[in-house]
């Protein structure tokens, strides 16, 4: 097996899960594009007796494929990989029934691991595929004690639907499950390292605001090109792999892609995001069902994430848009009808692309709040983090603070995020606004409690005589720890 970055815990269930002497049902899911597939070859090279990957939905002609081709799909595999030549299934159930027949035509004792890729993909309208799978399971599969079942999917919400939260047949069947999350800053580096790439962790970081640290995109860098240079291949030049990548994701993962987008394109308007309420008015839909069951498809699919903003109840749940890639895209590429080839290039000192490094940065560090809280010394204390905006009126001004990490331990930390490329000098004027917050925000929590002030910054700060407002400095390096 090559030398994977990361996945370590992943890659030791998978190997306890094939060594054990018992059948095993896994399920490993994530955002698409995250490395699921490249985890399972890897971990399993040369152990995988039967693959199948299910065709995608929607093909270049904009053609939906059907029951009937998924099955022609898996019969060829079928064949492909061994099994004698028979006639096409036109159930899933009666495929399936091809695949046990064909693995035991083959048992010789040892285990046998069956991938079925892009799971989701196969289960087309009215197709009963659930029902197979769990006739395969059931009847079959759990039986055999050298049986190991592995599937894969980016649509995440339908892998939790149906099989970690199924109600009927498959209910608790799932022996394992493996949620494969985004390289971390650190994981972005050392990949960085392993591809021969030579970059700065200030641009590593800046990386991370574009690509959101998932190894597909991060593969396509080049050696001896700036992230400049590797941006505009990517995004700018013609033909760039990744132009037309953001409708690609919701087409090959949600059954309405049209209406996701249209949600993203909506909450990529406001950092702070909107309530289910708000949300809804603005796209032009009902609060309900569908569009409750659309919100909890992206948030499974790790484009948005529901929070409750600080101070604010249950019902004040607000959502909002977290996905790097979809925050860059819509930013700076989506809708331009002429586009500079080196526009990156052009543009990186531009005062467009500074104010919005300044948001970008802030989604980082929520991406890594755990390095901020270790940073902190605090990972060992119960805390939750949220955004926090006050409005003001004719007589008091408002507030917004980018993080604020509310603590059991008495104490809430305020944390301001400066992404630069020096130190970060507090002036008097930036000491007055902080001062203001932090006594906006002493007027809204217990008596008990006391706010600790945190900059968050790239090379550190400067010691002037303002630079006591801040308790707490959390550098770029801190990011970058495990």
């Amino acid at each position: 097996m090559m030398n994977i970055i990361g996945r370590k815990d992943e890659i030791a269930e998978i190997k306890r899960l094939y060594s054990s002497k018992m059948p095993q049902f896994l399920a490993v899911y994530g955002r698409r594009r995250v490395g699921k597939t490249f985890l399972i070859d890897e971990a399993l090279k040369g152990k995988i007796i039967f693959r199948h990957s299910g065709l995608s939905p929607v093909d270049k002609q904009n053609h939906k494929n059907s029951l009937k081709e998924q099955l022609k799909h898996f019969y060829l595999s079928l064949q492909r990989q061994g099994m004698k030549k028979s006639k096409c299934p036109t159930s899933w159930l009666e495929a399936f029934f091809m695949l046990e027949m064909h693995l035991q035509s083959i048992d010789d004792g040892s285990r046998q691991v069956v991938f079925l890729d892009e799971l989701p993909w196969m289960d087309t309208p009215r197709s009963g595929f659930v029902t197979a799978l769990e006739a395969l399971w059931n009847g079959w599969g759990c039986h055999r004690d050298n049986f190991m079942l592995v599937v894969c999917g980016s649509a995440t919400s339908w892998i939790t639907d149906n099989l970690i939260n199924n109600h009927g047949g498959l209910y608790g069947r799932l022996t394992s499950q493996l949620r494969l999350s985004p390289f971390t800053l650190n994981e972005c580096e050392r990949f960085f390292h392993s591809k021969g790439i030579r970059m700065s962790r200030y641009d590593i970081v800046q990386s991370y605001m574009i690509f959101g640290g998932i190894p597909y995109y991060l593969s396509y860098f080049e050696p001896g090109r700036s992230l400049a240079q590797n941006v505009d291949n990517l995004f700018f030049k013609s033909h760039a792999v990744l132009t037309e990548e953001f409708d690609r994701l919701f087409s090959s993962v949600f059954s309405r892609p049209e209406e996701m987008k249209q949600i993203v394109k909506i909450l990529c308007n406001k950092r702070s995001g909107y309530t289910q309420e708000e949300l809804a008015k603005a796209v032009g839909l009902t609060v309900g069902g569908s569009f409750s069951t659309m919100l909890k498809a992206l948030a499974a699919g790790d484009f948005i994430e529901p929070y409750i903003p600080f101070g604010k109840g249950k019902r004040e749940k607000h959502y909002k848009l977290i996905d790097h890639f979809c925050l860059f895209y819509m930013k700076f590429v989506q809708g331009r009808r002429e586009i500079d080839p080196e526009f990156w290039m052009h543009n990186v000192t531009s005062q467009g692309v500074s104010s919005w490094r300044g948001f970008a940065f802030e989604e980082v560090c929520f991406t890594h709040i755990a390095q901020i809280k270790k940073a902190l010394d605090i990972l060992g204390v119960s805390s939750t983090q949220s955004s926090w905006a006050v409005k003001g009126d004719d007589g008091t001004e408002g507030s917004q603070i980018d993080m604020l990490i509310n603590r059991k331990d008495n104490v809430v930390n305020l944390c301001e995020m400066k992404f630069y490329n020096e130190k970060f000098t507090v002036n008097k004027a930036y000491y007055s606004k902080v001062v203001h917050r932090q006594n906006v925000l002493e007027e809204m929590i217990p008596r008990r409690t006391v706010v600790h002030n945190v900059i968050v910054t790239t090379e550190g700060l400067t010691y002037n005589e303002y630079s006591g407002i801040f308790q707490n400095v959390v550098n770029i390096d801190d990011l970058f720890e495990k």
